[in-house]
């Protein structure tokens, strides 16, 4: 049987301790409070030295730059870029126009969060020799990024001619935000034919005789036309598939429901 006099030494022991414990837990709680290391040297040391594979890039940058997010602007296109997408007619020469937008947005700099972000969307035509005819602003949302765009259109080196050697006329939106990117597009359905138009078939102008508007079919492709335009697509990258992804779903993603 333990005697008194040892529960009692047992039990002061055992109180000192927890009173050291306590006194250490306030004094390490009052020293980082007190003098907080910046929060983006704590990043970049752990980056460096302790934990390199566990310090992703994003939390990197968001601490390097407290005063908000930033996204470094796309590297321009290669000249292997340049060259396919001169040579790829199908879609309104699909590839041409993204690579255009990347060499637009590539040349606009960083950017970053604030007043100045947004984006615009441009109606624009190429003329067969690869020259700029037409920039016309269709809406935008930032100032400095319909400027910045347009800087950038009318300063890019010269452009290859157009796949089908004609004008090429098309729409494009450049996001400048610290959040969008605008990721390579996918070309294995670029073979199959559109899908008929939709939309209300039923439209009146309340003065001409009333009609049903009837879809246009989709025209009907040759087998062997295409076998040889399925050889000509490139094969899609993961990151392609994954743009096309978030592209869709923003496309069919509803406004948030809120109970």
């Amino acid at each position: 049987m333990i005697q008194k006099p040892l529960l009692v030494t047992l039990a002061a022991f055992i109180f000192a301790i927890f009173l050291h414990l306590l006194i250490y837990g306030l004094w390490l709680n009052h020293r980082y409070s007190s003098s907080p290391q910046p929060d983006y040297l704590l990043q970049v040391e752990l980056k460096n030295k302790v934990f390199p594979s566990l310090i992703q890039k994003q939390q990197v940058v968001r601490a390097m730059h407290p005063q908000g997010a930033y996204l470094d602007a796309p590297p321009p296109p290669s000249p292997e870029d340049w060259a396919f997408a001169a040579k790829y007619s199908l879609k309104n020469s699909k590839a041409y126009r993204h690579t255009w937008g990347q060499q637009v947005r590539s040349m606009m700099g960083t950017a970053h969060e604030g007043v100045d972000q947004g984006q615009v969307r441009f109606s624009v035509e190429i003329a067969p020799n690869g020259t700029i005819v037409r920039v016309d602003t269709i809406w935008k949302t930032s100032d400095v990024a319909e400027a910045l765009a347009r800087k950038a259109i009318y300063g890019m080196p010269p452009l290859p001619p157009t796949p089908t050697g004609k004008p090429l006329i098309f729409e494009r939106t450049i996001a400048f935000t610290p959040y969008e990117t605008d990721g390579p597009p996918i070309y294995k359905d670029d073979c199959l034919p559109d899908a008929p138009e939709s939309g209300n078939h039923f439209v009146w102008d309340g003065r001409s005789l009333l009609t049903v508007r009837k879809p246009t079919p989709s025209a009907i492709t040759n087998p062997q036309a295409l076998a040889d335009c399925l050889k000509q697509l490139p094969q899609d990258s993961i990151e392609a598939e994954a743009a096309h992804n978030h592209r869709q779903l923003k496309v069919w993603r509803s406004q948030t429901i809120k109970n």
